[in-house]
């Protein structure tokens, strides 16, 4: 019996919480954030920065403005992550070629090289989370997420 059980067992308002799969998701998706975020604070990036460069590992370069509403921060926040990203050399401003005024944010080779130095930490935190997951299980947890995660990204 794991240490979630004894706990259920000793208090009885933790069993509802623990039968409530959104509060479970909010707990595993807080402790995956903590687990990411204290590896990547030793190059001084935080999860956010990390999702704009995957982001941007994906494009060849996109506007501030339109960093803003892929992922869903606030303008002035990507004004700063960006702005962090290039004191460290994995991104750089450049000027849109579509409207001289507007700047693309574009991912750096150091940038990149730091997102593939990162690949293999994410897998240590992944498999430090689901440790008591077989890979079938695994497999199974992940495209169930995925197929959550789709939905809501598309609706």
């Amino acid at each position: 019996m794991g240490p979630a059980a004894s706990i259920d067992d000793q208090e009885p308002w933790m069993r509802a919480l623990h039968a409530d799969t959104g509060y479970l998701l909010y707990r595993l998706g807080l402790r995956s954030g903590q687990l990411f975020n204290t590896f990547l604070q030793e190059s001084g990036l935080r999860l956010r920065h990390y999702a704009l460069l995957r982001f941007l590992a994906t494009s060849e370069g996109a506007l501030q403005r339109e960093l803003s509403s892929r992922l869903g921060y606030d303008p002035s926040a990507i004004v700063g992550l960006v702005d962090d990203l290039e004191k460290l050399g994995f991104a750089e401003r450049r000027p849109s070629p579509d409207d001289r005024r507007s700047r693309t944010v574009v991912l750096t080779e150091d940038g990149r090289a730091f997102l593939r130095d990162t690949d293999e930490a994410g897998l240590r935190v992944t498999n430090d989370l689901l440790r008591p997951l077989g890979p079938a299980e695994r497999d199974m947890l992940h495209s169930l997420l995925q197929r959550v995660a789709e939905t809501e990204l598309d609706s």
